[in-house]
Formats: structure tokens, C-alpha cells, sequence
């Protein structure tokens, strides 16, 4: 199989593998890991803040920022197809009693305005604003990179209303690579930040959250309630560590890939493609061709190529190191033969 569904399903590497082997261990919950320690240390630098903390999954690091940031009955702004809204199971309502706001961004971006209207004013009647939630690069918009002077303007106006805000960066070395802009500078128009090691980078699991030393004591209780308190866990995190180190300038292999697959599956008769390709994800739209996502996928799996569903005519294709440039153009080779 050709396995195009996310960048999520990437093998450790060699020296990962190796890494985890040699690694040396701790009680992490007692923050004795020293593999964890030095992670969290790497990663606080790269992003610039005082602090971080490794936690098992990026979906685990954006509740525990909610978590920490709000109280229950609040708020939170966040865009109408974000990660944390769209997929994380509704956790921010049933761990943090908070209700989303919801606003329609433009390829992930919300509209500065729009965020300074929606802040809720004092009012008997309203829940208060806790939290503004960015997403960079922003999922559902393709890989979308979101505008290093649109998270300025936003946070900014969170600053003039005491908000904090928290990146989902999942993919931000992906928009940083992409752009040429440094993780740190992206990082500066947040409180808080949560990125993936298990994607584009390769490790096969974890994330990282960060913010002021204060945050992280905070977070590090809440990741205890939540059940993420590790014990050895330096073995998962010395991947993270090789991750960091070797495994980010090659993801513009990744978004070269996409390109090719992008032009390729855009010149196919009843496909075309419905985003602008930053970075690693490509969206088709199948509609011209007559056929549904769903039926479009089964199709796929029979040519042995594996993609995902993102909508009733949108499959979703995502390039990763696993995936070679021949591996490309047989999976351009067979769709052509398919519409």
C-alpha cells in the first residue's frame, strides 16, 4: 500500500529506533527522565519560551492548554474547521466545561476583527472569553500556513483584552520550513504552544507543549489528571530528540512531493484541486468526475493507495518521508486510469 492518509503514519527511522534502545531513563513523573528533560529543554529553546513539557499526544497538549488557561463556563475563540474543535471529540466542553465560538477563517486565517467582536463583554448573561486558539498549519485548509503577521494582529488584540492564546502548531516546523520563518518567531505571538513530534518529524509518538515556567507547573497537574504522567519515558522521547535534530529541513522534501502530486492529480480530467498547496496536503475535489469521496476511496484502495475522506467530494492526500517521488508518480500513474 501507498499509505497517503496523513503524515501521522510514518515508521521511526533507523536511528530513532537506536535512540530508544540507548536511551537513558527516569521516573518522569517525578521529572527524573533525563531523555524527557533534555527534550523539553530542546524544544523550550527552539520555541522560545521558559518552559515545556512532553505529553503523549497532541490532542492531550491542546486540552491541558484549555484546561490551564480557562475556567469552567468560559469561552473559547477558536476557527469553525480547527483540530481542536472538529477533532478532539468535543473534550474542551467535556474536560473543560468551556463551549466553543466558532469563526469561519479564510484558508485557516480568522479575521482579526471578527476575533475582537466575538470577545464577550461584561454581561450577566454571556459567558466570558478565556481563550483565543489558533491552528498553524491549520488541518482542514490543506496544510493551510496561516499568515505570521495575521497571528500578530490577533494576538495583539488578545493582549489589549488580557486574553492569552494558544497555538496548536501541530505541523508549525512544516509552515516554518515553508516559509523560511523561524518556529521562535511564530512562537512570539503565543502564550502557549503545543506541536507534534509524531508527524512530518517522525517519531512514532508524543508532543510538546510550552509557555512561562508558571503555565508549565500548571499544565504538568493537569497532564496527571488526564492520565499522562509517564514513568521511563525517556525511551519515547529520545525519537522526539533525533526528531528536533534531523528530521526538520527534509520536510521540505514533503511539501516538494505534494507540489508534484498536486499538479499531477490537478491535470486529471474531473479532479481538481481545492487548496493552495503550502505544505504536505493536497485536497481533490471529485465532484466533475461523478463520484463521491467515500466511493473515490474504496476505488483507491483496490490500486492499493490509501487517502482519506474530508468531505462528500473532498479526498485528502498527505506526503511524508515514507512516501518516495516513484511511489508519486505510480499513484498520478493509476488515478489517471481511474477517471
Amino acid at each position: 500500500m501507498i499509505d497517503l492518509r496523513s503524515d501521522t503514519v510514518t515508521k521511526p527511522t533507523k536511528e530513532m529506533r537506536q535512540a530508544a534502545f540507548d536511551a537513558i531513563v527516569g521516573d518522569d513523573v517525578y521529572i527524573e527522565d533525563p531523555t524527557i528533560l533534555e527534550l523539553e529543554a530542546l524544544a523550550a529553546k527552539k520555541l522560545g519560551k521558559d518552559a515545556a513539557m512532553f505529553v503523549p499526544s497532541g490532542t492531550q497538549g491542546n486540552q491541558i492548554a484549555v484546561l490551564t488557561h480557562c475556567v469552567s463556563g468560559q469561552e473559547v475563540i477558536l476557527e469553525a474547521d480547527s483540530h481542536i474543535y472538529f477533532y478532539e471529540g468535543g473534550t474542551i466542553a467535556a474536560f473543560a466545561g468551556v463551549q466553543p465560538r466558532t469563526l469561519k477563517g479564510n484558508h485557516g486565517a480568522m479575521n482579526p476583527l471578527e476575533v475582537e467582536a466575538a470577545i464577550r463583554v461584561d454581561d450577566i448573561h454571556q459567558p466570558e472569553t478565556g481563550l483565543i486558539c489558533l491552528e498553524n498549519t491549520h488541518n482542514r485548509a490543506g496544510g493551510a500556513i496561516v499568515p505570521l503577521e495575521n497571528m500578530k494582529e490577533i494576538y495583539e488584540i488578545a493582549k489589549k483584552h488580557n486574553l492569552p492564546v494558544h497555538l496548536d502548531g501541530a505541523r508549525l516546523f512544516n509552515a516554518s520550513v515553508a516559509t523560511g520563518i523561524s518556529v521562535e518567531e511564530y512562537a512570539s505571538y503565543t502564550d502557549t504552544i503545543q506541536f507534534c513530534l509524531s508527524k512530518g518529524l517522525g517519531a512514532p509518538v508524543g508532543s510538546i507543549i510550552a509557555g512561562t515556567k508558571e503555565f508549565i507547573v500548571k499544565a504538568r497537574k493537569w497532564r496527571k489528571r488526564l492520565g499522562g504522567g509517564l514513568r521511563q519515558a525517556g525511551i519515547i522521547a529520545a525519537p522526539g530528540l533525533v526528531a528536533l535534530n534531523k528530521m526538520v529541513d527534509r520536510l521540505a522534501d514533503d511539501h516538494e512531493k505534494a507540489a508534484i502530486l498536486a499538479s499531477g492529480l490537478g491535470s486529471v480530467k474531473g479532479l481538481e484541486i481545492e487548496n493552495k498547496v503550502d505544505t504536505n496536503i493536497v485536497l481533490v475535489n471529485t465532484k466533475e468526475a461523478g463520484i463521491f469521496a467515500d466511493q473515490f476511496i474504496e476505488k483507491l484502495k483496490e490500486e492499493e493507495i490509501l487517502a482519506v475522506a474530508f468531505g462528500p467530494y473532498t479526498v485528502r492526500f498527505t506526503t511524508h518521508y515514507d512516501v518516495t517521488n516513484q511511489e508519486i508518480k505510480q499513484v498520478l500513474e493509476k488515478i489517471s486510469k481511474l477517471i
